[in-house]
């Protein structure tokens, strides 16, 4: 226990932490986690008790909730996998060439999205088990979030595209990450105004969907995640990006171990959480945004003689001083 307001827990993944997501239905306090051991984790936090495994064949790199018992997730069996948890019954959606990096289900037009390294995104419709579309982007896909209809994906070479999932036939938009070094995390305003890019070189973007110049020249970026060592400036990945879905707040979380909350219409950092064992590998607010689920998992980015401390999921309580813009 790190205090009264923070507490571990409890069964947490044997290897690195990939992904955490919590459900979208408010006052829910079920958490998918997503691993490199081979697993999809369902907790319900206000137990502190694993509900549930799921044991997939290969690595898993990302996961989300469909509806209360049944999650999807994709990883290097380049399989999309649909898993009830109440049931134990797995279905294999469909596949991609190479290894599935992100998965993401949109309620508002009742669809998933996978996104992989073989530079394509499918849509699938969760009642059948053909893509309804599939999408090529230029690159390998890293990143995507989605909000309503727009889905926003992230690949190598700095791309981003902003999709509409009810017309894919092109992207609505082909951007540049205004950021210099390639892109670890997007994740959509929840008021549908922007996104927030993270890069691997300790910055992050506010971005604005509305392309005219006046709206445009409101995007910035900002340095984070950088601490000073004797002297010496150390610049750290930023890995993961929540959104506090009441205020438009976020919180980011670096390889320095840290965790900070930002106001980003007023660029203002609101607060800075106690250092974490190791890297922050994901974030995630719970839909009423009086919990945030931290991963502290080592990313393998430094050569460490030590091993590294253990893979930990952190379940913070997160008050209005943290979280409300000032």
């Amino acid at each position: 226990m790190e205090g009264s307001g923070e507490f571990l827990l409890k069964e947490s993944p044997s290897d690195g932490i990939s992904s955490l997501a919590f459900s979208p239905v408010a006052d829910s306090s079920s958490l998918l986690v997503s691993s490199w051991d081979k697993t999809v984790r369902l907790y319900d936090v206000d137990s502190n008790s694993l509900i549930g495994v799921h044991k997939a064949n290969m690595p898993v790199l990302d996961c989300c909730f469909y509806d209360k018992s049944r999650a999807y997730s994709g990883g290097l069996d380049c399989k999309v996998i649909c898993y009830d948890f109440s049931s134990s019954f797995e279905k294999v959606m469909g596949k991609h060439d190479d290894a599935v990096r992100c998965v993401e289900y949109c309620s508002e037009v009742g669809v998933i999205i996978s996104g992989s390294w073989d530079k394509n995104v499918k849509v699938w419709d969760p009642r059948h088990q053909q893509p309804v579309i599939t999408a090529s982007n230029p690159e390998r896909v890293y990143t995507m979030s989605c909000v309503d209809e727009k889905l926003i994906v992230g690949t190598a070479s700095r791309k981003v595209l902003v999709w509409d999932l009810r017309n894919m036939n092109f992207p609505q938009q082909r951007r540049e990450s205004s950021l210099k070094y390639q892109t670890r995390c997007i994740r959509c305003f929840p008021n549908k105004q922007g996104y927030v890019l993270s890069s691997i070189e300790g910055r992050v973007a506010v971005e604005y969907f509305d392309p005219s110049p006046e709206v445009q020249k409101m995007k910035y970026a900002f340095k984070c995640h950088r601490v000073k060592d004797s002297g010496n400036e150390i610049i750290h990945p930023v890995n993961a990006i929540s959104f506090h879905s009441g205020y438009n707040t976020f919180a980011t979380g670096g390889s320095d171990g840290f965790v900070n909350i930002w106001d980003g219409f007023n660029k203002k950092r609101l607060c800075q959480f106690h250092r974490y064992p190791t890297s922050i590998s994901s974030l995630s607010f719970n839909a009423n945004g009086t919990l945030l689920a931290i991963a502290s998992s080592y990313l393998y980015e430094e050569d460490k003689d030590e091993p590294p401390a253990p893979d930990s999921i952190y379940i913070r309580r997160i008050s209005d001083a943290e979280c409300k813009p000032k």
